[in-house]
């Protein structure tokens, strides 16, 4: 066992696929000679050398062409965007190709490449780094859509989206990065994908997020367990394809669900869990399910950065809302 933080994770992840499989390559915008933005690459390049670990241009259309390219061939690339907001110049490739490879060979081509990036608020960066749009790729058939919560979740998916063989969106919780540490044993085993994870057993109300949002809703639920309130909290991890039946038996036993993502609310992830639970999960229900997210408006700067995202006193007043409720 090896305590490390969530980017240390990442990059023991990224050294393990590629000591052990010798079709995995990196690619990205200064993760070689730098060890990249977040330095969730460093070291690796002096490792595994600069055909292993390769520093391209300031081109993110470039990196997810040539990461389309080199899957087609048997490679498994993992790509590299220094920031989700700059993700949107992969779209043409990541859509028209990337997600739709398998059916367009009518599964005689695969399309085994991660694209990772670093994802939402709460570094105080400026506009464009702080984005959420884990939405907008699980609206993408052909698509996985995975968001780490921890350092051992980070590693464990990690290493199972590498393995897929078929495209994986790898949305790194910025403000995890170096937010705490923990024991993650380095021995290559994945965790699964498609599944939800229970992070805490309850029995009065079902609260859904993940990645940085998980800690939040942690931390709220300790504080409505002060209150005699006990609840479950489900971490989603992996939100395309969604494991809608962890949920569903979770609000089978509670009544009640809240669920809470830092993006934007239009839109949002959230809706596509609640609309699940209207139509497979409405006679569980008590109440009302709820939603706390972040606001239809650009990520603001600076200390107004903390009145967007989702904190624990919105989260337990909307669990105390639904407990109200009849």
């Amino acid at each position: 066992m090896v305590e490390m933080n969530l980017v240390e994770a990442v990059n023991h992840a990224l050294a393990y696929a590629l000591a052990n499989d010798p079709a995995v390559l990196l690619l990205g915008e200064d993760i070689g000679v730098n060890g990249g933005v977040f330095r969730a690459t460093v070291g690796l390049q002096a490792r595994f050398g600069a055909g292993r670990v390769i520093d391209t241009p300031l081109a993110e259309t470039a990196i997810a062409g040539a990461a389309v390219g080199m899957a087609a061939m048997g490679l498994k690339p993992v790509a590299e965007i220094q920031f989700s907001g700059f993700i949107y110049a992969t779209l043409d490739h990541v859509i028209n190709h990337a997600s739709r490879l398998r059916n367009r060979s009518r599964g005689r081509m695969s399309c085994p490449l991660v694209l990772r990036a670093p994802s939402g608020g709460g570094i105080h960066a400026p506009e464009h780094h702080s984005e959420s749009p884990e939405a907008l790729f699980a609206h993408i058939p052909g698509l996985r859509v995975v968001i780490p919560s921890s350092p051992s979740r980070a590693y464990g998916l990690l290493l199972a989206a590498i393995r897929d063989p078929d495209p994986v969106i790898f949305l790194e919780p910025t403000r995890l990065y170096r937010l705490f540490r923990q024991e993650v044993a380095d021995n290559g085993e994945a965790l699964p994908l498609d599944v939800c994870f229970v992070a805490r057993a309850g029995s009065d109300v079902t609260l859904v997020s993940w990645g940085a949002m998980l800690h939040e809703t942690l931390a709220a639920a300790d504080a409505l367990a002060e209150e005699g309130v006990m609840a479950e909290v489900i971490d989603v991890a992996t939100l395309k394809p969604l494991d809608m039946g962890t949920i569903l038996d979770s609000v089978a036993k509670t009544g009640r669900c809240v669920i809470v993502h830092e993006a934007a609310r239009t839109g949002g992830f959230g809706a596509e869990i609640a609309a699940g639970l209207a139509e497979h999960g409405l006679y569980s229900l008590q109440a009302p399910v709820r939603r706390v997210t972040g606001y239809d408006a650009v990520m603001p700067l600076a200390r107004l950065e903390q009145q967007y995202l989702p904190g624990v006193e919105r989260i337990a007043c909307a669990v105390r809302q639904t407990l109200e409720a009849s």
